[in-house]
């Protein structure tokens, strides 16, 4: 939400807008990328609602279906492809994609914005050349995690 309020304002977003939103996602970034040892990376596993939504998205899903979603596998290209329609596309459009919720409508620009930043990072890094998507995220693996003991 933070880079679709300061820096993707109109509807579409300007090219000058993406720009900006390309900058900024990538200097706040920056210190992760530093700090982490990205050329060890070998798979590049994406949760939660932005992954998943431009998973079913890439998919060409009628609807949002979680077992479609799990696990999939989308190419880097399928993925810029995806991500840079879905920050082109105007509000109204992104509401009638089928899988996308709601609630993503107004926030999945920015969301697919850091997602390019993201690949374009672990692609000149570690060599990954696709995404792949998991339905489930940390708190499974806390609640195992809890379970276990």
């Amino acid at each position: 939400m933070r880079i679709t309020e300061r820096a993707l304002p109109s509807d579409p977003p300007t090219a000058a807008e993406v720009a900006a939103a390309r900058e900024f996602a990538s200097e706040r970034l920056a210190p992760a990328f530093a700090a982490v040892p990205l050329e060890r990376t070998r798979t590049w596993v994406g949760v939660a609602g932005t992954m998943t939504t431009i998973a079913a998205v890439a998919k060409n899903l009628s609807r949002y279906d979680p077992d479609e979603v799990d696990r999939s596998r989308v190419s880097l290209a399928r993925l810029r492809e995806v991500c840079e329609e879905l920050i082109a596309m105007p509000r109204a459009e992104r509401a009638k994609l089928g899988p996308m919720h709601p609630g993503r409508v107004d926030v999945i620009g920015g969301g697919a914005l850091v997602t390019l930043v993201l690949a374009d990072e672990l692609e000149r890094r570690a060599g990954i050349d696709e995404l792949v998507v998991s339905e489930h995220d940390i708190l499974d693996g806390i609640a195992l995690s809890v379970h276990a003991h």
